[in-house]
């Protein structure tokens, strides 16, 4: 067994319906499982209930950090606020008082800031603060009723598509604004080849612009999608085979860095068919051996360029007070040996909506 000890890995994108829905996750269950995953801190969405818009509401999502979990050095939860007053879109929220009560970046993630104008306020206010814009690039104007990407499920079962063209023509106009603001953006769950490409390009034009990619959108396709199981429903969808090739060469180019969107549903509400059910799955637990498997075995990245993918790319589009409160955060500690399965029965997350059951990998977190 070979051994690995890098600084503390950092997940930028979690959900734990807390305030909301505490049947599917609470901090406590969500900290748990981001513990037996290896991570040393999370960035907590604000798509809560209420939504994270007011400095009392990032007040309690600190409030609820239990002082010990199944390790000596608890996972660090950072804040993340909304961009818009209640995630409505309408009205950009107070971001000079929640940058001030330590929002690590301001993001609607799960809806879309719709209107230019809303967004360009934001970034121009963001940019003030020298605070990340991060941004849920799926157009619903292009999204329509769209469940999943173009496959061959998709047209047996006669399902709705989300075109390629969601992603594009929000990333367009995101950038856009980045060029007139100076803000620092950054896309969150990139899924396609097309949004690869224009991330890329402004990278070499030297935007301030950064780019996530999920452990599903990297080790699964939507061509290989079984049967209507929404545990491979998210938003974005799944992309084809040449999307998750073109997010692999990405990631292996350090154009993107990783992050989970750990979504967790109960099972009432994915047990639904594609249609019907809630978009997202969990994924904390199982990150580490996914983006191992998909990068350092299959795409032949090195251990150390990988894990940067985890803590160094990640650090870049905090808050300067939520990236000093990782320089107090534990390390992070992988081994690489026997292969074994992922056993979702065994997370310590609440839900248990993912396809991962049965995977394997040679690559674990140490106990």
């Amino acid at each position: 067994m070979k051994t690995y000890d890098f600084p503390g890995f950092l997940d930028v994108h979690v959900h734990f319906r807390d305030p909301g829905v505490p049947e599917a996750e609470t901090t406590e269950s969500g900290l748990s499982a981001a513990a037996r995953g290896g991570f040393a801190a999370v960035v907590t969405m604000p798509n809560t209930t209420p939504a994270c818009d007011s400095p009392e509401a990032i007040a309690y999502q600190r409030s609820q950090t239990p002082p010990i979990l199944h390790s000596s050095t608890p996972p660090l939860l950072l804040p993340s606020a909304c961009i818009t007053k209640g995630r409505l879109g309408h009205e950009v929220a107070d971001l000079e008082a929640l940058a001030e009560a330590g929002a690590a970046f301001f993001t609607d993630d799960g809806s879309y800031v719709a209107d230019d104008k809303v967004m360009e306020e934001a970034m121009r206010r963001a940019a003030k603060l020298g605070m990340c814009i991060c941004e849920h690039a799926m157009d619903p104007k292009e999204v329509k009723d769209g469940v999943i990407r173009d496959c061959d499920l998709a047209r047996r079962l006669h399902l709705p598509i989300i075109p390629v063209s969601a992603e594009t023509v929000a990333i367009r106009r995101d950038l856009s604004i980045c060029r007139v603001t100076g803000c620092r953006l950054h896309i969150q769950h990139i899924s396609t080849a097309e949004g690869v490409e224009l991330v890329r390009a402004a990278q070499k034009e030297g935007l301030p612009v950064t780019a996530e990619a999920t452990p599903h959108h990297l080790a699964l396709s939507c061509e290989e999608i079984p049967a209507n199981d929404a545990n491979y429903k998210m938003a974005p969808p799944l992309g084809n085979d040449e999307d998750r090739a073109e997010l692999r060469r990405a990631v292996k180019e350090g154009a993107l860095m990783f992050a989970t969107d750990h979504a967790p549903h109960p099972a009432a509400k994915k047990s639904l068919g594609f249609e019907a059910s809630a978009n997202g799955i969990i994924g904390l637990e199982a990150a580490i051996p996914l983006t191992w498997n998909a990068m350092v075995e299959e795409e032949g990245m090195s251990p150390e360029a990988w894990a940067e993918a985890w803590w160094k790319m990640p650090r870049s589009i905090l808050s300067p007070l939520a990236a000093k409160k990782l320089e107090s955060a534990r390390h992070t500690t992988i081994e690489v040996g026997e292969r074994r399965a992922i056993e979702v029965a065994k997370f310590a997350s609440l839900s248990r909506n993912c396809p991962y059951d049965g995977m394997e990998s040679a690559c674990w977190p140490a106990p």
